[in-house]
Order: C-alpha cells, then sequence, then structure tokens
C-alpha cells in the first residue's frame, strides 16, 4: 500500500470516527474495532469501502476482525492480496 493509499485508508476511518462521536486521532497501530471504538455497523462501511478501493474479495476472505483491527492490519491485509 502507497503513502497516497494510506491516507485515504486513515481519512475514511476518520470518518467513521467522527459520526460515532469518537476521537479521531489514532496510530496506525490503534485498535479500532476489538478496543470498541467502531462498531459492527462501521466494520461493514469499512470492508466495503475496502473492496472498491483495493478489490479485495472479502467473500474469499477467511475472515477475522483482527484482519482490520488497525491500519497497520489493513496494510498487511491489502499487501498480501
Amino acid at each position: 500500500m502507497n503513502v497516497s493509499d494510506k491516507e485515504t485508508l486513515r481519512v475514511c476511518i476518520q470518518g467513521l470516527l467522527e459520526k460515532k462521536r469518537r476521537p479521531t486521532e489514532f496510530s496506525d497501530s490503534d485498535s479500532l474495532f476489538i478496543s470498541a471504538k467502531l462498531d459492527s455497523f462501521s466494520m461493514m462501511k469499512l470492508i466495503m469501502e475496502l473492496e472498491v478501493m483495493f478489490g479485495i474479495d472479502f467473500s474469499r476472505v477467511d475472515f477475522d476482525v483482527s484482519l482490520i483491527d488497525s491500519i497497520d492490519d489493513i496494510v498487511r491485509l491489502v499487501d498480501s492480496n
């Protein structure tokens, strides 16, 4: 994942946090879902965005929330696909 894509991803996640009235500052390693900063509805929105942005077909991924729980996790997922 390049720097521009990572920044676009960060803006997307910040938007989700903002809608939940959560602080929008976070590090690349901060938990988003396991920590309950974001909920399952936000997870579905993020998954749909990742499918569009990076062409990931989540129907073919053995999904676990840990795959998208942080920016670092998402970068690993994108880079492995």
